[in-house]
């Protein structure tokens, strides 16, 4: 069916300047601006903010009108009277959004090549004409009968026009939704996870606070809670993320705890390799033959007092690629404060002997420190320090990730401690093991969104204090650079923008912006967004509540809209006093 976008009874005016930024319209009469009738209803709520065509030569453009305003010289005649009896000639102010084929108004343009000539008509845009369009937003023509869509919401300034969109669209290049507190983002999210379920596609929450609990009534949502339901193996833990959970200082901590996280793996390499000679067994005391000379492990721990050295080399050399992968932490943790004891041992070129009583000194804050946080219920619970009776997470997400019967999974951080990183580090290593299973190429045949709600919390994260700084915590920054290829897309709630990494933002390709006021939190979304210009950010501080502004690469033009209620709300509604 042919739309025509150029009605009669919707004419406005005509084309009075045209530059490169905008283009001037004028009225004929001040008349026409009294009511627009469109669909037969009444526009309501001024014309400001409203959609308009332009009829050109070979091609029609869609605009926004910015400002409405009369000539000086009129201005001083205007009152209530006069405005009803006297000619006045108003003018306004567009914003070329887009440009479409003038005989195919379906098939629109990305980007405004060319623009309208003076004297060229202007419309008040239907609703039929726009919310045909938004479909095909960031989708291919020949996906769009196949391409699932959500319907959103509806437009800010004229509710009879419904907005779908396409996941394509919003997910593709990434999202990120932000706004002031009480902006409606988690609305927003919950609208996304609605759609994610009815359109079959797959996607984990991460839920700092138990939000999105509600959701877990649906037979297609899966739900762990960190601590109560599930634990992160420690063994999958980098390194780097042992060092910023346990911050030892740079100068003596940092090394002795790295020789005592070897130590511990070739004490386990040891214990569970059948082809070195055990030479003496008793009360868990092993000794093991290696080329004539003994290494000596003590339950579970690996002795270098008055032992040599030459066999700990070469044992270390024999199971080099493992104890140097410092990416997998297979070793019992429980013994890391005893072993770093055990590493308090002048040594001289032939063997360990006598105990460093300066270094035992030095190390005696660390190894409070972490027998403190290994013997902690929550951090036991946590990264499964102890015999856990959770389920590993990482296990849990592998069955989702093959279970085509579910499509959300959520992992709850509610009852996650905020002190030593925790959340940070759990958070990071979830990335880092969704990145690495997007490497393999699990999610190209079936995508999966992953959700990160308060953002703010985990990203552009480093630990800092006097003694020791981490590397950063950087695995969704990595996530936004380089996953969308493997089919792992990031969408980012956050009402913090300007706490968002720039690199990350720059890499969102779609932005779903409720009311922002701060001027760095506007500049952030700015710098990041192509489509956000001037003119559009500056609706951004007089949004309501559920009202947002969509733009992105996937959208030719910025989309106001007021989103549905979602079925299923969040559970944290503003408390009311």
């Amino acid at each position: 069916m042919k739309i025509n976008p150029f009605l009669h009874s919707h004419f406005l005016g005509y084309v009075n300047h045209v530059s490169p930024s905008f283009i001037k319209i004028h009225f004929p009469s001040s008349i026409l601006m009294k009511s627009f009738f469109h669909n037969s209803e009444i526009l309501k709520g001024g014309l400001v903010g409203n959609y308009v065509v332009i009829e050109g030569e070979d091609k029609g453009f869609l605009c926004k009108l910015l400002e409405v305003t009369l000539p000086e010289k009129e201005r001083l005649e205007l009152s209530e009277k006069t405005f009803s009896t006297k000619e006045f000639h108003p003018t306004g102010r567009l914003e070329v959004l887009l440009s479409f084929d003038l005989f195919n108004p379906l098939n629109i343009e990305k980007g405004v090549n060319s623009l309208p000539l003076i004297g060229s008509k202007v419309f008040i845009c239907s609703s039929e004409f726009l919310s045909t369009h938004f479909k095909k937003f960031g989708v291919k023509t020949e996906d769009l009968e196949t391409s699932p869509t959500i319907k959103l919401g509806n437009l800010i300034y004229d509710k009879n026009v419904p907005v779908h969109l396409s996941l394509q669209s919003l997910f593709a290049r990434h999202c990120a939704v932000v706004g002031t507190t009480g902006g409606g983002k988690s609305y927003t999210i919950s609208k996304f996870v609605e759609g994610i379920i009815d359109s079959n596609s797959k996607a984990i929450i991460i839920d700092p606070t138990g939000e999105y609990s509600d959701f877990d009534i649906s037979p297609k949502v899966e739900s762990s809670k960190f601590i109560t339901d599930s634990y992160f193996p420690y063994q999958n833990l980098t390194i780097n993320d042992l060092f910023v959970l346990f911050r030892p200082s740079g100068q003596v901590q940092q090394p002795m705890l790295l020789d005592a996280i070897k130590s511990l793996k070739l004490a386990k390499c040891l214990l569970n390799d059948p082809t070195y000679n055990l030479v003496f067994n008793e009360e868990e005391n092993y000794l093991f033959s290696i080329k004539g000379k003994n290494v000596q492990v003590t339950k579970g721990l690996l002795v270098k007092n008055e032992n040599e050295i030459s066999p700990f080399n070469n044992a270390v050399f024999k199971y080099k690629e493992i104890i140097e992968d410092f990416s997998q932490n297979d070793f019992d943790i429980t013994l890391l404060h005893k072993q770093i004891s055990n590493e308090c041992y002048f040594s001289n070129e032939v063997k360990w002997s006598g105990r460093d009583t300066r270094n035992y000194g030095n190390a005696t804050s660390l190894i409070i420190r972490i027998n403190n946080i290994i013997s902690n219920d929550k951090y036991a619970g946590m990264f499964g320090f102890n015999k856990p009776t959770s389920l590993n997470i990482i296990e849990k997400i592998d069955s989702f990730i093959a279970n085509s019967d579910k499509n959300i999974l959520r992992i709850s951080f509610e009852d996650v401690p905020y002190d030593f990183q925790a959340r940070e580090i759990l958070a990071n290593a979830l990335g880092k093991y969704l990145l690495y299973r997007s490497r393999t190429l699990v999610f190209r045949e079936k995508p999966l969104v992953l959700f990160v709600d308060e953002a703010h919390q985990f990203l552009n994260k480093k630990v800092k204090d006097e003694y020791f700084e981490s590397t950063e915590l950087s695995a969704f920054d990595s996530i936004a650079k380089e996953s969308r290829k493997y089919g792992l897309f990031l969408c980012l709630a956050t009402q913090m923008p300007r706490d968002i990494p720039i690199g990350t933002l720059s890499q969102m390709g779609t932005f779903v912006t409720h009311r922002l006021i701060n001027h760095y939190d506007k500049e952030a979304i700015s710098s990041a967004c192509s489509t956000a210009n001037k003119e559009t950010l500056s609706f951004l501080p007089s949004l309501g509540s559920g009202e947002a502004i969509i733009m992105g690469v996937d959208f030719p033009m910025p989309l106001s809209i007021r989103i549905d209620l979602p079925s299923i709300e969040p559970i944290f509604k503003t408390p009311k006093f």
